[in-house]
């Protein structure tokens, strides 16, 4: 039998609990989950925390990438959990972990992790409408290479489509 692995989005970002964002991360879980898209996270925002705990909620899979050398408790929302003591190079982990980004808001951390994403030309999905670094994303790329797609959403339906648009998920 022959298996193969299933496409990877890492969920980039921050958004506060209570916000339409962090509402829309948390949709955005549960889709990836839906669609056996394996969701990337280091889980450190509520809302990177929030997209894992949906995916795992909707049985799917959460890789937890986590800045300490240690393991987090046992109630850790992830399936599998890489703790790399690399402080922020951890960034670099984050953005090539996934097939594509999806950035949700964003502080410093975030448009780290953004750049070298699109220097390694990962596509980025970032939500727009909502504040932050990912709404300044399709007007304002981190640089004039193209270097990758910016396929901005601000529901689930969008999100949906821009995933069918890059051949992470299925019509």
């Amino acid at each position: 039998m022959t298996t193969l692995r299933r496409p990877q989005v890492a969920v980039l970002g921050s958004a506060e609990p209570g916000s339409r964002a962090y509402v829309l991360a948390e949709e955005a879980g549960a889709l990836l989950a839906k669609h056996r898209v394996t969701l990337v996270s280091g889980c450190g925002s509520p809302a990177t925390r929030v997209a894992a705990e949906s995916a795992l909620a909707a049985g799917g899979t959460v890789l937890s990438i986590v800045p300490p050398s240690e393991m987090p408790a046992l109630d850790w929302p992830a399936t599998v959990v890489v703790p790399c003591g690399m402080g922020d190079a951890r960034n670099l982990l984050m953005a090539l972990a996934g097939d594509a980004c999806l950035v949700i808001g964003g502080r410093a951390g975030t448009i780290s992790e953004v750049c070298l994403a699109w220097l390694h030309k990962k596509p980025l999905l970032p939500l727009i409408g909502h504040g932050g670094w990912s709404d300044q994303l399709p007007n304002n790329p981190p640089d004039e290479r193209g270097n990758s797609r910016i396929l901005p959403w601000s529901n689930g339906e969008e999100l949906e489509s821009q995933l069918q648009f890059l051949g992470l998920i299925r019509p």
